[in-house]
């Protein structure tokens, strides 16, 4: 194939694309209208099925498929980190000297340090109840960890974060979303379908069906892969020297 005819395929495709969203801008509710067919959608669907949070119901239950793009993006951010950042030949790793850390800053960071944890944990376990969700509690107990980097030293926070665990919790979350869509492709349903488990009663922590599932398979992956990312880059930071002489 010529570039010139690459050129026109590329041409004609970006032209019918354009002409796609342009069709479906115009069809778009007024602005400042009080006609909102999709967010009225939206709300009734996260009501049939047991659903505090609406949002959390577009994530993990209405468009949970699109979730799983978002999962992977930083399954393969974590991976490539991973794989650019390993140590080579021509480095070593020095072990950091004890820090000086003044006597305020490790008071306070070991003290925010438990309530930050269980802030975090709370914002995924309650996601489909309330603000929050995997996403955001997940990077938050990812990086209440790291303040004990800021209350002790570098050889403390090692010791309460195996990065070899947390990579392994990282591919774990990511295979425990893909197996409850799976699942409930089995049961006769859509890929992710809300129709593994019951619904339950409405605003409590048992209801929304596989909602709460997906939501904490993403609070854990989010937390594992934060770990991973800081750890890799602290490391190089930190830890690993290139070899004199080189």
């Amino acid at each position: 194939m010529s570039p010139r005819t690459r050129l026109w395929l590329v041409a004609v495709g970006g032209a019918g694309v354009a002409a796609l969203l342009v069709a479906a801008c115009l069809g778009l509710p007024a602005f400042g209208g009080d006609r909102h067919p999709y967010g009225d959608r939206a709300v009734e669907a996260s009501l049939a099925h047991r659903t505090a949070n609406t949002i959390a119901s577009v994530n993990f239950d209405q468009r949970a498929f699109d979730t799983l793009g978002e999962l992977t993006i930083l399954f393969a951010a974590v991976l490539g980190c991973v794989v650019l950042l390993r140590q080579t030949r021509d480095e070593h790793r020095a072990r950091p000297e004890p820090a000086d850390v003044a006597p305020p800053v490790r008071r306070y960071a070991l003290l925010v340090l438990p309530v930050a944890l269980l802030t975090g944990l709370y914002v995924v376990a309650h996601g489909q109840l309330s603000p929050g969700g995997g996403f955001q509690g997940g990077v938050v107990a990812a990086t209440a960890l790291h303040l004990l980097y800021l209350g002790a030293d570098y050889r403390a926070l090692e010791r309460v974060r195996p990065v070899g665990r947390y990579e392994v919790g990282d591919g774990v979350a990511v295979c425990a979303y893909l197996v409850t869509g799976v699942a409930a492709l089995l049961g006769g349903a859509a890929f992710l379908a809300n129709t593994l488990l019951p619904h339950g009663t409405f605003n409590t922590l048992s209801s929304g069906g596989t909602v709460p599932l997906l939501n904490a398979a993403v609070g854990m992956e989010v937390a594992c892969a934060v770990v991973v990312l800081l750890a890799r880059f602290l490391d190089q930071a930190v830890e690993i020297e290139e070899e004199s002489g080189t």
